[in-house]
């Protein structure tokens, strides 16, 4: 059983960057793919962005252009760096996890309030 942790949600305000992080209790090499799903308030849980172990990525076009998402092999932990955030950010991050099959994981989610 993979374990994620989230850190790094909060409030910020408008136009303002904020960093979240996910912490593996594997090896992410053993991780086809890490990312982040968001889901705000009465709307469906949305992927955001998708890092194979490969390195290809996946943005979702609200965030495309002002997110980034990466991963640091020797601390098993996947980060998603987003820019220019807005009220329509606001929601709880997920951090996903698929492993090799049909097997996957969910962090405990992260608040990220964008509000003046």
């Amino acid at each position: 059983q993979v374990q994620l942790v989230e850190s790094g949600g909060g409030l910020v305000q408008p136009g303002e960057s904020l960093r979240l992080s996910c912490a593996a209790s594997v090896s992410i090499f053993r991780l086809y793919a890490m990312g982040w799903y968001r889901q705000a308030p009465g709307k469906e849980r949305e992927l955001v962005a998708l890092l194979t172990s490969t390195g290809s990525t996946t943005y979702a076009d609200s965030v495309k252009g002002r997110s980034t998402i990466s991963r640091d092999n020797a601390k098993n932990t996947v980060y998603l760096q987003m820019n220019s955030l807005n009220s329509e950010d606001t929601a709880v991050y997920y951090c996903y996890a698929q492993l090799p099959g049909t097997e996957t994981a969910w962090g405990q989610g992260t608040q990220v309030t964008v509000s003046s």
